[in-house]
């Protein structure tokens, strides 16, 4: 019997001693720390715009609404990159992203500092669903809920400024890349 409580006696310092030897050690706080998006992307340079082509958005009627030149996102590559990094676009630069084939679509604004609307188009060259203003760093999905094969993005606001509507045409050109 006095060895049992001999025994305990020594497990119950020894287990003291463990645990007050954990509570010393100082916990590396830098890797409980929650990074903001905003310190990668101001870490990469801004992309700059290269213009390459025009498109157009056309009113049912075949009225023209508005003209913008676009950079071309037209490879795997390109399409994820999308306006990643920029800090700025003015209303009469946008993105188009061109797709294999027509099937849904789906984007999302990770690594995006500015807010876009975001325009999925058909092969008829028909706006089918917009998102407006559309919040930067966002992960969240944004689905075409149709078949699109090409993508829009423009500065915020674009799409209330000028009236473009979902039913609403496209017409773009493109230079040589």
């Amino acid at each position: 019997m006095k060895s049992d409580k001999y025994f305990a006696l020594v497990l119950f310092i020894f287990s003291g001693l463990i645990f007050l030897q954990g509570c010393d050690k100082k916990e590396d706080a830098s890797q409980w720390k929650v990074k903001d998006p905003r310190e990668e992307v101001n870490a990469h340079p801004e992309p700059s715009f290269k213009k390459e082509g025009e498109l157009s958005f056309v009113k049912k009627d075949g009225k023209e609404i508005k003209k913008i030149e676009i950079e071309i996102a037209d490879n795997a590559g390109e399409r994820q990159q999308g306006l990643m990094w920029r800090k700025s676009m003015p209303e009469t630069n946008g993105m188009l992203f061109v797709f294999d084939k027509e099937e849904p679509q789906s984007f999302w604004m990770k690594n995006t500092i500015i807010p876009l609307d975001i325009m999925y188009v058909n092969e008829k060259k028909e706006i089918v669903k917009i998102y407006k203003n559309t919040t930067p760093y966002s992960e969240k999905p944004l689905p075409s809920e149709k078949n699109s094969i090409y993508v829009i993005e423009t500065v915020a606001g674009f799409s209330d400024r000028f009236g473009v509507k979902e039913g609403d045409k496209v017409d773009f050109n493109s230079a040589a890349k």
